[in-house]
């Protein structure tokens, strides 16, 4: 039974043979096929995401610069128009309010795409912090977002278009692109560690965009992907997911995307004081990929050993579909974290063996 946010793809599910689950609040499938399946679809040809769960929050106005500035841990001064950047927004303390891209449209027109379970969080926060001369509006509604994640995502896409999609390089987009003869902003970006396209478009559009790409690409093979795959695909290319390898408590820098962080640039920002403190003194925890040596799979929340010692717990963990292997990634103790550390998870009754990790454990 549907309770939950839907999105306007919401109808077509069933059709495709989606099996929902309840995300944050939303009604979303986890899977259409299986999520080996489609999550071979995506490293091997492509896979197709209703995304439109996630929030977008136009930042407009004279100022709005000068407040990203300040509410965003990278630069976003080096943006030029139609560029993205990744960035995240921290409390005063360094720990995490999201994680989220910035487009910029043109000078003093930005659009934030932020994490579904975080939209009204993040506009409040925003909101709190806005100064004279920005306006904040939130067009979650208006919008949805589709993903066309894979190695033939843009030959299957450029035959649904006139633009020129081999011009848009990656972290760049175009808007007003018609693709099947709706009008969309095209942003050549993704969350699976794959090349690919996000589309945004208005909500009413995206069935009619989505049975679209379907049917272009039923000859590649193209699949509808669920969450199941999002997360193993985001997880196997090193892709931090908030709530579990960001959060309140987990800074940028304890999660490994300090490069999101430019604590040289001149603007001040929120959280600047205590990131840069944490840095000089060095952190006292440290994301890494860890793999399991005995049989069993370390899943989010377990926690880690080293003999009696509690020295932190996993965020994420599966079989990795592509490497066949049971890995994770863990927020461990510095002194842990070095490769070849071995380590125990506690998984159920049992403590099992397993060691620190290279991460990503999947490069394109």
């Amino acid at each position: 039974m549907a309770n939950g946010n839907q999105t306007p793809l919401y109808p077509l599910y069933e059709q495709y043979g989606g099996k929902t689950i309840d995300f944050g609040g939303w009604d979303l499938p986890v899977q259409f096929s299986s999520i080996k399946e489609e999550h071979e679809a995506v490293r091997t040809k492509a896979g197709l995401f209703d995304v439109s769960h996630m929030g977008e929050v136009e930042v407009k106005g004279e100022k709005a610069l000068e407040f990203l500035q300040y509410v965003m841990t990278n630069d976003i001064s080096k943006l030029q128009d139609n560029q993205a950047l990744y960035t995240v927004m921290c409390y005063e303390n360094g720990g995490t309010v999201d994680d989220l891209l910035v487009y910029k449209k043109k000078d003093n027109e930005y659009l934030l795409v932020v994490n579904a379970a975080n939209i009204e969080k993040d506009v409040a926060w925003l909101l709190e912090h806005k100064v004279e001369g920005v306006s904040v509006t939130n067009k979650s509604d208006e919008l949805a977002l589709l993903a066309l994640q894979g190695p033939v995502a843009e030959q299957v896409l450029q035959r649904l278009t006139d633009v020129d999609l081999s011009a848009i390089r990656f972290f760049w987009f175009a808007d007003n692109v018609t693709i099947a003869g709706k009008q969309v902003l095209v942003s050549r970006t993704g969350y699976t560690g794959e090349d690919g396209f996000e589309l945004y478009c208005k909500a009413e559009d995206a069935t009619s965009l989505w049975k679209a790409i379907l049917e272009e690409g039923k000859q590649e093979g193209v699949l509808p992907c669920g969450l199941g795959a999002r997360d193993t695909l985001r997880f196997e290319a090193k892709l931090p997911l908030y709530g579990q390898e960001l959060s309140k408590e987990i800074s940028p820098l304890e999660a490994g995307i300090g490069f999101a962080v430019k604590l040289n640039k001149e603007a001040n920002f929120i959280g600047k004081d205590a990131l840069k403190k944490q840095k000089e003194d060095g952190l006292t925890r440290k994301l890494v990929g860890i793999e399991m040596m005995d049989k069993g799979i370390p899943r989010t929340g377990y926690e880690v050993f080293v003999q009696d010692n509690n020295i932190g717990t996993v965020t994420t963990g599966t079989q990795s579909p592509t490497l066949k292997r049971n890995v994770g990634l863990a927020l461990l103790q510095k002194e842990f974290t070095e490769l070849d550390q071995e380590i125990e998870v506690q998984v159920r009754k049992k403590r099992l063996k397993a060691k620190v990790v290279k991460t990503p454990f999947y490069k394109r």
